[in-house]
């Protein structure tokens, strides 16, 4: 059974994160299950535009510390949604942590509720923000990403809106897509595609230049024993041994 939902109105196809027994978290299956998914996306001439959003109170929590993804394969979706050939739009309605900004970071539109909170969790668990800074961090605002990736503390969506990690966020997310949603679907499938090409040179840049080198990086980094005792405590319930 697939892990990601999928229906379709009027050119646009909605893909669903539906792992709930997990908050979404990015396991080996669900990041197959979405490249799936966004590969026939692409192929299909009858999808103008995707949507990304989930179930339950949670975009996504970010890898799955049970389960997780082959560094390689994590860079391969967020390389895939930068490339699609059609705008990918995210729709969060609850909370996105740690790998899970990756997946918003490489949409090209983000609408998230005003219920919606963010963080980057990763030093606190012993490992860094690696992969998902090449979607990151050529596209939001550097001062305010390292105060979030170096405390792991919690924000809002207007402080995600204010540094561009959403792209506007309101009471109802519907509302705050609407327009966007009908600006695609009046755009002709050859500007979409050629146009989302210019906006993400910058981003495709980053994966070509830094890919190899952050996802050693994360490899290492989760084969530390601090990452050991990061999720250890994580999975226990309490704080690592570093906690002063």
């Amino acid at each position: 059974m697939s892990l990601v939902g999928r229906t379709r109105a009027r050119g646009v196809e909605t893909l669903t994160l539906d792992s709930p027994h997990n908050r979404n978290a990015l396991s080996a299956a669900l990041v197959g299950d979405l490249a799936t998914a966004l590969t026939e996306a692409g192929e299909d001439t009858g999808v103008r535009a995707v949507v990304l959003t989930h179930t339950g109170n949670t975009f996504s929590a970010g890898a799955d510390l049970r389960d997780p993804p082959d560094p390689d394969a994590l860079v391969g979706l967020l390389r895939q949604i930068v490339e699609l050939p059609k705008p990918v739009v995210a729709r969060v309605t609850g909370h996105v942590r740690a790998g899970g900004l990756g997946l918003l970071a490489a949409c090209d539109i983000a609408g998230a509720s005003t219920t919606s909170t963010f963080a980057f969790t990763e030093v606190r668990i012993g490992v860094a923000p690696a992969v998902i800074s090449l979607p990151l961090l050529p596209r939001t605002d550097p001062r305010a990403l390292a105060r979030h990736y170096l405390t792991g503390e919690r924000f809002d969506a207007a402080e995600a809106a204010r540094i561009g990690l959403v792209t506007a966020a309101g009471d109802d997310v519907d509302a705050v897509l609407e327009p966007v949603l009908d600006g695609v679907r009046r755009a002709s499938p050859q500007a979409l595609a050629e146009t989302k090409r210019l906006l993400t040179t910058r981003v495709l840049e980053a994966f070509d230049r830094d890919a190899a080198e952050l996802t050693a990086l994360s490899a290492r980094l989760f084969a530390s024993p601090q990452a050991r005792e990061g999720m250890t405590a994580f999975l226990e319930r309490r704080d690592p041994e570093w906690v002063v």
